[in-house]
């Protein structure tokens, strides 16, 4: 069993919003969206885990670790051009969709 957020509850309630929107595409998505949010989720569980577990936690804070985290896997050739740039985009649709 997991230990339990440190994080303040406003960020862990968003850090779901992404969650689930992320299964949304996942479960619903066409094959580019599919490939695009699985890829995406990798990198999300493990950023917002940890995340999760400071109590200083923000939103910020989360969208730096996640980008620091892609640019690390780009950098490594993990996802190039068009793949990179849907990557990105998902992300930033999906992290501006749990702040508003």
């Amino acid at each position: 069993m997991l230990p339990p957020a440190s994080a303040p509850q406003q960020v862990v309630n968003q850090i779901a919003a992404i969650e689930a929107a992320l299964d949304d595409v996942v479960n619903h998505g066409s094959d580019d969206e599919l490939f695009t949010a699985s890829y995406l989720q990798g990198h999300f569980a493990v950023v917002s885990r940890q995340l999760e577990m400071q109590s200083s936690a923000t939103m910020q804070q989360l969208d730096s670790d996640m980008a620091a985290s892609l640019q690390a896997a780009f950098n490594n050739k993990e996802l190039e051009g068009d793949d990179a740039a849907q990557v990105k985009r998902l992300w930033s649709r999906l992290f501006d969709q749990a702040r508003s």
